[in-house]
């Protein structure tokens, strides 16, 4: 009996950019009504690999069949046309347009007369109801939830009909009912034969929902397995050519005062407001804030790096009082905080700058670093080595500019840069005091080596007497890393609690709005809806 013909079907993907080959001679097959989930570090060939898939790249050798007919390559159209869709990480919706609006944006001739809105609503309600994916059409998207919008994004790959779906980090913005949901929805459709290409760093979730798991490591395919088979430290492996391990949490050992207190902060406009917000960071300890993107995260990192305003309430540091105009970024690094921003690329670095120029970036204006308004290059240099020795910044040396870093290369310059200064302690009016860590989603975006190397710095820095501030989307990392635990919601602050007083479902409920007024010995937990 023959075999059936895949959906999807790779021979010999090779791509080359100058020097670097991306992806080496990658063949791999993907069958209808198949989970395929594909893993590696970053610089490993997926999004290479996807974007010739897309037909946003032209492979330099090779070729793609699509249900065993030959894909046109290099054009997205034809990708579209064979069936293939994609729904990023970050989510491309007009939010003052509706959802039903969003849908057919694309999808009609600019040539029509007029649209037609009647049965586009008829076939978008009937998608909906056969993958289990309920969303209002005349709704604004600007009133739906994160959920909501990854349904929309779901929405309209099958309306222009998709049969092969890329996923790319798709529970990286959801709360842990919502990636329930999402995983429902995902056996639904591979139910109705459609195949998904599952990327994710989240091992633990690729072994759940997948079928078969493929790995790349340097541009090459080097493993493929049944999820059955396998295990997460086997992945790992696999992924970065050694064995890795996460580091566990141990409690904080010696909690020391407090190094920062908010008291009825206000701050911001707009969806990233806070408001109302106490919180007490204390040395020794990492207080770790969870939350679906969106909710204030920014605003409450940004006002402790000097980069938003304190519009009502107290900020105390190091026992002072500050007032506005002393929270700006010269003034909070110099007492003492260490500002590890969201974005490396746009905010923790500068792109055409040398490694060595971005490694004092911060300290610069310090005597160490300059005298009488010229740079002490020598000193400089000799610092931004060291910090690339005791971080492992791995490039083309430090004359090289910072963009031309891997992303986790220019996380661990950020971070050695904000850390390195552990070593020395920090005095304020004479006296030494324990840093301020602030760092705002730390591995986003990093291969699990990365993410265990950064981890393991972290917790060095909350034994050596820091306060950390770890504000992360990922509530397996929460949950790793958190002495005390918080959850921010539509720029209000829950009550921090220690770690072990939390749940998957707890934190879960919190990101969703709704808080757990009640934690005690008992097993019962008394809900309320913000709102209410």
């Amino acid at each position: 009996m023959t075999a059936p013909v895949p959906a999807l079907q790779l021979h010999a993907i090779s791509k080359r950019f100058g020097s670097l080959l991306a992806n080496d001679n990658i063949s791999l097959a993907v069958k209808s009504g198949e989970i395929l989930a594909l893993l590696g570090e970053n610089g490993a060939g997926k999004s290479t690999l996807v974007s010739i898939l897309f037909g946003h790249y032209t492979a330099d050798s090779g070729y793609i069949e699509v249900n065993g007919q030959r894909l046109e390559p290099g054009n997205p159209k034809a990708a579209l046309a064979a069936g293939i869709g994609m729904v990023h990480q970050h989510f491309t919706l007009a939010e003052n347009l509706t959802v039903l609006d969003n849908i057919l944006l694309g999808s009609e001739s600019l040539w029509l007369l007029f649209s037609h809105r009647q049965a586009a609503r008829e076939k978008l309600l009937d998608i909906a109801h056969r993958f289990g994916l309920q969303v209002a059409p005349d709704v604004l998207v600007a009133s739906l939830s994160v959920g909501e919008r990854q349904r929309v994004e779901l929405l309209k790959a099958l309306y222009r009909g998709a049969r092969i779906l890329i996923l790319d980090e798709p529970t990286a913005v959801l709360t842990p009912q919502e990636a329930e949901k999402l995983f429902a929805v995902l056996s639904g459709m591979v139910q109705q034969g459609l195949s998904i290409i599952f990327i994710s760093h989240k091992l633990g979730e690729v072994l759940r929902v997948s079928h078969r798991i493929a790995v790349l490591r340097g541009g090459r395919l080097v493993a493929q397995a049944a999820a059955s088979q396998t295990s997460q430290t086997e992945l790992a492996q696999w992924m970065v050519g050694r064995e890795v391990a996460l580091p566990s949490r141990q409690p904080a050992q010696q909690v020391g005062p407090a190094v920062c207190v908010l008291t009825g902060v206000f701050s911001g406009r707009g969806r990233e407001a806070l408001s109302n917000i106490n919180l007490t960071l204390r040395g020794g300890e990492i207080t770790a804030i969870a939350g679906v993107s969106g909710n204030g995260q920014a605003t409450l990192a940004g006002l402790l790096c000097g980069t938003r305003r304190l519009e009502k309430g107290t900020l105390v540091l190091q026992g002072q009082a500050l007032q506005t105009q002393a929270l700006r970024p010269a003034f909070l690094v110099a007492n003492g905080v260490a500002r590890i921003p969201e974005d490396r690329q746009t905010t923790g670095l500068i792109g055409d700058l040398a490694v060595w120029e971005n490694a004092v970036a911060e300290q610069v204006r310090s005597r160490n670093f300059s005298r009488w308004g010229w740079i002490r290059r020598k000193a400089a240099r000799a610092y931004a080595q060291a910090v690339c020795s005791a971080f492992d910044v791995r490039g083309h040396g430090l004359d090289a500019p910072a963009r031309a870093l891997s992303g986790g290369n220019m996380q661990k310059l950020v971070l050695g840069r904000s850390l390195m200064s552990l070593s020395s302690p920090t005095t304020v009016n004479g006296a030494a005091v324990s840093r301020l860590i602030v760092a705002h989603q730390p591995t986003w975006g990093l291969d699990i080596g990365a993410v265990a190397f950064v981890q393991t710095q972290l917790i060095a820095a909350r034994d050596a007497g820091a306060a950390v501030l770890l504000i992360s989307d990922d509530l397996d990392e929460i949950m790793a890393m958190g002495d005390q635990i918080a959850v921010l919601h539509a720029g209000h602050l829950g009550l921090s609690r220690p770690a072990d007083q939390w749940t998957r479902e707890t934190i879960g409920l919190e990101m969703a709005g709704v808080t757990a007024h009640a934690i005690s010995d008992s097993p019962e937990i008394v809900l309320a809806d913000h709102a209410a």
